[in-house]
């Protein structure tokens, strides 16, 4: 059996999302297709949430023209989505005169790709914008348009509004086949997954890491994928947020990072080493060149403090450092969103605009639906709401009232309703990407054995079926003492 579409977008991260949000717009039928069982379980998940200006990429590279279009659209997307977005700005610290001359480049590179109010300056205005950057910093480039988001709950947001103006999800099921008939502009493909065939007349690939296997079972362009692993450093929460500091960038790197980040912790991200594809692991000679690095921009930090080191893998095109994006010279229909590595989180708004744009260059015809509707209510987060606004919840549910994760204050209600929206939740890791329980500082140590309990009611199956992330990561076997 096999479901028809328009369009079929394979690859559930924050660049598939945002190309679903952009094109649930219009008059089509639309499927997001995605081997893993949840949004954002790729390089989107182990990120570092930066929304980069656009001073890094070569002017004229395809990254250099939709990552500063990217971050200015951050504002009306965090608004109309209801996620969390800090512009704070930014500095790129310089130590001597060959740091500044650097500088200088970067500066120039920002004007040229449309990044606005790019300066340098001295000892005195870093410190007035950063009391803790290094005091050894001689000049930094300061830019006033930088940010940070929680990149999963971006993708989250933006595929719950495009599931709410009628896009479908179809979760674990990984592309096994494709088949292409007709040619040209009469061209259908159909994708043989586990959980059904999807057939569609235009399909999008943005599968990540996936992107090159997706081009070739497809006899698209023939490229490959390298896995240029970073490594990634969480802090707890301190008593004032960050700004995002960055030293002079590598040939390959924008170096070791030390941001805040939208909940209040400390990022220090990321490391890039090319290792074998899939490699998730930690390695300590990374995370402490991670430490190191964060030292020489923040001599203070103390990176005791560590609440998590985790690992993931930028979705690189051998042989280029740009983005792909655009229709398939070998197949018509096919449009590839292939190689979106750093600065990907910042372009994903400005990448969908562009894929919109190539479809109707290709003469993929695009009418606005009349029912449209472009805002995602944010889901309540206890947390942060106000006195007034807990004991209005409270008194709506008892539930509200009832704390499972003392670290983040996420109370049961809140978990109910991770799992309850579409897509909702469906594992532990799923509950703690959307409300955060298990963010804290104990890392699901006391509420963990609670969020499995939740789950299992929601999700009516035994506490053995609960899943920690994807398929095969149970937490538990056999009979469960004292389980309600």
């Amino acid at each position: 059996m096999a479901e028809t579409f328009d369009i079929a977008i394979v690859g559930a991260g924050i660049t598939g999302c945002a190309i679903a949000r952009q094109l649930a717009r219009y008059d089509l039928s639309i499927c997001v297709v995605e081997a893993a069982n949840d949004i954002a379980l790729g390089a989107s998940k182990a990120n570092g949430g930066l929304v980069h200006a656009g001073y890094d990429p070569a002017p004229g590279t395809v990254k250099a023209q939709v990552n500063a279009r990217g971050c200015e659209l951050y504002g009306t997307w965090a608004q109309e989505l209801g996620f969390l977005f800090r512009r704070t700005g930014s500095m790129v610290l310089g130590f001597n005169d060959e740091d500044r001359a650097h500088l200088e480049q970067l500066r120039s590179n920002g004007l040229v790709n449309g990044v606005p109010e790019l300066s340098i300056v001295g000892p005195d205005r870093i410190h007035e914008l950063e009391p803790r950057a290094s005091a050894d910093a001689t000049c930094a480039l300061w830019c006033p348009s930088t940010g940070f988001v929680d990149p999963f709950e971006v993708a989250i947001a933006a595929l719950e509004n495009a599931v709410a103006n009628g896009v479908t999800f179809m979760r674990s099921a990984p592309v096994e086949a494709i088949e292409v008939a007709g040619s040209g502009d009469d061209a259908r493909f159909t994708l043989a997954t586990p959980a059904s065939n999807v057939r569609c007349r235009y399909l999008i690939n943005a599968a990540g890491n996936g992107a090159a296997d997706i081009s070739h079972m497809a006899g698209a362009e023939e490229f490959q994928m390298v896995w240029r692993q970073g490594n990634i450093v969480v802090l707890e929460k301190e008593p004032r947020t960050l700004m995002p500091l960055y030293p002079v960038p590598t040939p390959v790197s924008k170096g070791v990072i030390v941001t805040g980040t939208v909940h209040g912790n400390t990022v220090i991200t990321a490391t890039a080493a090319v290792r074998e594809p899939g490699d998730t692991q930690t390695y300590a000679a990374d995370v402490n060149a991670l430490l190191t690095g964060a030292h020489k921009l923040v001599p203070d930090l103390d990176t005791r403090r560590v609440v998590r080191a985790f690992a993931g893998g930028r979705p690189v095109i051998q042989g280029t450092n740009d983005f792909f994006i655009g229709q398939s010279a070998v197949v018509p229909g096919l449009f590839q969103a292939a190689g979106i590595q750093s600065p990907g989180v910042a372009s994903a708004p400005a990448i969908a605009e562009r894929m919109e744009l190539v479809m109707r260059e290709a003469g993929v015809e695009l009418h606005e639906r009349a029912d449209w509707n472009s805002i995602r209510r944010a889901p309540d987060d206890f947390g942060r709401a106000p006195l007034a606004r807990k004991e209005e919840l409270i008194e709506s549910d008892p539930a509200w009232g009832q704390i499972v994760c003392r670290c983040e204050k996420v109370p049961e209600a809140e978990i109910v309703a991770a799992i309850r929206r579409q897509p909702g939740a469906v594992s532990v890791e799923g509950v703690k990407r959307r409300c955060r329980a298990g963010m804290g500082r104990c890392q699901s140590g006391f509420c963990q054995s609670r969020v499995v309990a939740i789950l299992a009611r929601e999700l009516d199956c035994d506490p053995s079926e609960v899943l920690l992330e994807d398929a095969g990561s149970w937490l538990v076997e056999g009979p469960l003492k004292g389980v309600r």
